[in-house]
């Protein structure tokens, strides 16, 4: 008895295409928040933004002297020049990948094109952020002299608080400083032992409404608030003996400063850009995004970074 089967009707089975698309994991920008300092005054548009501060007096603590006049103090400031750069990616479709595809290739280019946007943007604002002069290495006195045990514990925070405190650096909410941590020293920080102080970091957490006040807070202790995140600083074979080195960047207000253009068509923001289709027969649309900014440390003295190595690291 002949059976009809898949075998026999193989040109009707075929397999089935999911038409949602799925994109890579991602991890979430976070930087652009520590850039507190925003041009806001300008004068006029230029190839970049000049931020002055004014300098404080230095104390006066000998009493005046009765028919003397006082001797007049001449005022002092510093500026910091964050000159403007553009950024910038694209993508083309061409007609036949959009006629022929089961997938909404133009609205997937899009949603990539942004992604990257924001993955620039930060890792750009990062490597500014954790290039200060403020830095501590963990049981060494260079970075190129981290070894494996060298893992960041309760302690380098706490030093890293008083340091900024020294300085006068302003913290966040109530106080506190913002750590950008990478998830291999947060698993470092809260396996210590309760004898170290770190019991369970979450008990720290100062929530609003029920949920962390940023995005991947871990909680508060000693004065900081850990937000746990892949994009903390990682420089791979950075320590002796090829070990891995990571930077945990401790802040406050006014750590970092952005600039961009005031003039028409710019923003703040990066922004998408579509087209134009300039092509004689419309066949490619180009998708992408575009930014004329600039990023500059703007109070060195409220960015502390303490490098470290991890004990799960791959290195």
């Amino acid at each position: 008895m002949a059976q009809t089967t898949t075998t026999t009707l193989n040109d009707q089975v075929t397999t089935a295409f999911e038409q949602t698309a799925y994109f890579a994991l991602r991890s979430q920008p976070l930087f652009e928040m520590i850039a507190d300092v925003r041009s806001t005054a300008q004068s006029h548009n230029g190839s970049g933004v000049q931020f002055t501060f004014y300098q404080d007096m230095a104390q006066q603590t000998t009493a005046l002297t009765e028919g003397t006049d006082v001797t007049a103090v001449a005022l002092t400031d510093s500026k910091v020049t964050v000159t403007l750069a553009e950024y910038g990616a694209a993508v083309i479709t061409t007609a036949l990948v959009r006629g022929t595809s089961f997938l909404n290739v133009d609205a997937d280019a899009a949603d990539i094109v942004g992604y990257n946007m924001a993955d620039s943007m930060d890792k750009i604002v990062s490597g500014i952020a954790n290039g200060g002069t403020h830095v501590q290495h963990v049981g060494q006195t260079s970075r190129g002299a981290i070894v494996a045990g060298n893992i960041y514990d309760a302690q380098h925070g706490r030093k890293a608080v008083a340091r900024l405190r020294t300085r006068n650096a302003m913290g966040w909410e109530n106080g506190n400083y913002m750590a950008v941590i990478h998830p291999d020293v947060s698993y470092d920080l809260r396996n210590q032992a309760p004898t170290a102080g770190v019991t369970d970091i979450i008990n720290y957490q100062v929530q609003q409404n029920g949920a962390a006040i940023r995005a991947g807070s871990i909680g508060t202790f000693n004065g900081i608030e850990y937000i746990e995140n892949p994009r903390a600083g990682l420089i791979e074979n950075g320590g002796a003996s090829n070990v891995d080195v990571y930077q945990t960047l401790i802040c406050g207000r006014q750590g970092l400063a952005k600039a961009f253009s005031r003039a028409p068509g710019f923003s703040e923001e990066p922004s998408i850009v579509f087209g134009p289709v300039v092509d004689t027969l419309r066949r490619f649309n180009p998708v992408g995004w575009y930014h004329l900014v600039g990023y500059g440390r703007f109070r060195e003295d409220a960015l502390d970074r303490v490098e470290s190595s991890s004990s799960i690291g791959a290195n």
